[in-house]
């Protein structure tokens, strides 16, 4: 893939989801070079002039008040990374920690954080050879940022701790450097803290939980039109006046996409003049429920998408401006001095991503559930418009679908507990000078699960969903939602009598997450 250029400002998700998954080259542009270089003489100066600034010449946190210079300015910054490093449980896997390395990577392009290039280049020099740092996933309360996860990859950009290899083995990262050629750093002054203060851990995990969110609700409504169709459901409420009436942008998608799935079905045609007025909310509020999600998937981008972009260390660094009516002598002046200002502020803070992440937690929690009623009204003989019990063939001899909406239920409950936001807590840390924080990677760590199980939930949905059409046969749901059945059954059989179906869910939800059922809207 053709590398992609870092400077601070304009990083897609998208981008960092192939620099994740994908191994996308990354390199530090050139205008953002100039910037980083700049703020860096800024810091240069501080230092020779002998003057007190915070996390440059004075210790951190509590311990701002303590002088640090000459030689120990270069020790304190090991010995931040090193204190700092005290994760611990599961690591985060590798596509995360390659998403918290271009993202710390960017941020420090923006020229707000006073480090070298030398220390941008080594990062995206690791990620370019594959080297992955080991980060345990516990340990951030997201204030200063996501301290502890942020360690360990600085951990490794010195030559120390682990990291994992290509099947998550973990070695020693002198002998990854070494297998890479990478030559581990010597951090100078201000750099420790630029790369242990940011919000960069939080902010991975959620982008790749929203980008695979965004991908399950196209495919929830997808599969949401293939058991409404199974169940003789209407599209009369998916009628375009009716979302007008009441015009929020997720709700007039989901509804086109209804539109859209269901027309031409043979199965709406054979009861279009049945006696039944309206259906039950699960299908009938499709729209508004999943649109719901919808719009709040897209708050949620915006704010992620602004902090992918944004200065998040403490503190920053503002070079002098250059004016155009500044001559190009004293411009060069300026820059070479290192004029400027350094400033101690809260950017690290990671409320407003906790909230955001807190967010689509509720909202995934709210497609999964609407998802389980749908698939309890699939195999409950009562609601079921006359289909089997619980979709068996020879019901009684076989269980059918009984069992597989009971480990839906499962997921669904544990969703609701999931879903009780991390961010309404806090807890003072660093002698109370941190005494309020944001729990923001413990919101993104709960989000990543129910990812997951919604994901697992639309799954069994769709193969219950797949099921009722069988046999609804000869009758056929419209191209759109033969397309979608096809999909289904190219990785899961119809059922003829009981089997062990854990495996068809496995591969279902991995066809899910390949965006491979959504294309059916395509």
């Amino acid at each position: 893939m053709k590398a992609l250029h870092i400077n601070g400002n304009d990083l897609t998700l998208e981008a960092v989801r192939e620099v994740a998954v994908e191994r996308r080259p990354v390199l530090l542009g050139p205008d953002a070079r100039e910037a980083v270089n700049r703020a860096r003489a800024v810091v240069d100066a501080l230092i020779a002039n002998h003057t007190v600034s915070y996390a440059i010449t004075t210790g951190v946190g509590k311990l701002s008040d303590v002088h640090i210079a000459g030689e120990q300015i270069r020790e304190m910054q090991v010995n931040l990374v090193r204190s700092h490093a005290v994760g611990v449980g599961e690591p985060l896997p590798v596509a995360e920690v390659r998403a918290m390395m271009v993202l710390r990577a960017n941020s420090l392009s923006k020229g707000h954080s006073g480090v070298r290039a030398p220390t941008i280049d080594t990062l995206c020099e690791m990620l370019n050879r594959g080297v992955t740092p080991f980060v345990p996933s516990q340990g951030s309360v997201g204030a200063s940022g996501d301290l502890a996860p942020l360690a360990h990859l600085a951990l490794a950009l010195i030559g120390e701790g682990e990291c994992l290899d290509d099947k998550g083995v973990r070695i020693p990262t002198a002998e990854a450097l070494r297998l890479a050629q990478v030559k581990p750093l010597v951090l100078e002054a201000k750099e420790a803290v630029s790369l242990i203060n940011g919000t960069q851990g939080m902010l991975a995990v959620g982008i790749l939980a929203l980008l695979a969110a965004e991908t399950l609700v196209d495919s929830a409504d997808v599969i949401g039109s293939l058991t409404l169709d199974a169940l003789h459901g209407t599209d009369v409420a998916f009628d375009e006046r009716i979302h007008r009436a009441r015009p929020h942008p997720g709700q007039l998608k989901t509804a086109e996409n209804l539109r859209r799935m269901l027309e031409g079905s043979k199965i709406r045609e054979s009861h279009r003049d049945c006696e039944r007025v309206q259906d039950a909310y699960s299908l009938r509020c499709i729209p508004q429920v999943h649109g719901a999600v919808r719009d709040t998937l897209a708050h949620c981008r915006g704010i992620m998408e602004t902090e992918v972009n944004s200065a998040v260390d403490n503190p920053l660094v503002f070079p002098a401006r250059v004016g155009t009516g500044v001559s190009p002598v004293r411009a060069e002046r300026i820059s070479a001095e290192g004029e400027g200002d350094v400033i101690s502020g809260g950017n690290f803070h990671g409320e407003p991503v906790a909230f955001a992440l807190d967010f689509l937690g509720i909202a995934l929690s709210a497609l999964a559930g609407i998802s389980e009623r749908r698939l309890e009204r699939l195999v409950n003989p009562a609601l079921n418009e006359g289909l089997p019990p619980f979709l068996a063939p020879g019901a009684g001899l076989n269980s059918g679908f009984m069992m597989p909406q009971v480990t839906a239920a499962a997921l669904v409950s544990e969703n609701k507990i999931l879903a009780h936001p991390a961010s309404v807590d806090s807890i003072t840390t660093s002698g109370n000078k941190e005494d309020y924080v944001s729990m923001g990677m413990t919101a993104a760590l709960k989000l990543k699960r129910i990812v997951m199980n919604t994901n697992n939930v639309l799954a069994i949905e769709a193969m219950a969903a797949a099921q009722a059409l069988d046999f609804l046969a000869p009758l056929k749901p419209s191209k759109r939602g033969q397309a979608a059945h096809a999909a289904i059954r190219s990785v899961c059989a119809t059922m003829e009598k009981d089997r062990v179906m854990y495996q068809d869910f496995a591969r279902i939800a991995e066809l899910i997450a390949s965006g491979k059922v959504a294309e059916a809207l395509a």
